[in-house]
């Protein structure tokens, strides 16, 4: 579990590799055994790429992993956030990703440190609502800038 803070710069891809099967694999990344599922990358409806690439990696500190057009009228954004092993994608021209914007509803960001990953967002300029115990555990509230919803979470026992 981290705080929300950039993560360092590495460069976007900008080009798909000829040959995907010559791409490295991220030694990092865990193994994929039998029966695991792992989910690693949210489509988010989105009406401007440029702006909400913008607002997730300036204003929460998500890395752009990729920022390709494939094809005409094609692109598609990949960021993840701080800490995570789930990506979004920000995508234009892919029937099977349409969906409206900002019908996305309360994905959530795992914190440590809830007031301090709040407090973070907002003087980045991102609005945040106050937090709320819920239970023992604490969320804050807040929305992209086409409604798509998220939560920041903490819950105090995973710390």
């Amino acid at each position: 579990m981290t705080d929300i803070q950039p993560t360092p710069a590495r460069p976007a891809q900008t080009e798909i590799p000829a040959d995907v099967a010559d791409v490295p694999a991220d030694p990092a990344a865990p193994p994929v055994r039998p029966g695991m599922f792992l989910l690693e990358l949210v489509p988010v409806p989105v009406t401007d790429i440029d702006r909400a690439k913008a607002f997730y990696a300036d204003r929460l500190g998500f890395q752009v992993d990729v920022d390709v057009r494939p094809a005409d009228g094609v692109r598609v954004v990949q960021l993840t956030p701080p800490g995570s092993a789930c990506s979004i994608t920000l995508t234009e021209g892919i029937d099977s990703l349409d969906m409206p914007a900002g019908t996305l509803r309360g994905l959530h960001l795992v914190v440590s440190d809830i007031e301090k990953a709040r407090m973070e967002l907002i003087e980045r300029g991102t609005d945040v609502e106050p937090v709320e115990d819920l239970g023992g555990v604490h969320y804050a509230r807040f929305a992209d800038p086409d409604g798509n919803t998220w939560t920041l979470q903490h819950m105090p026992w995973r710390v």
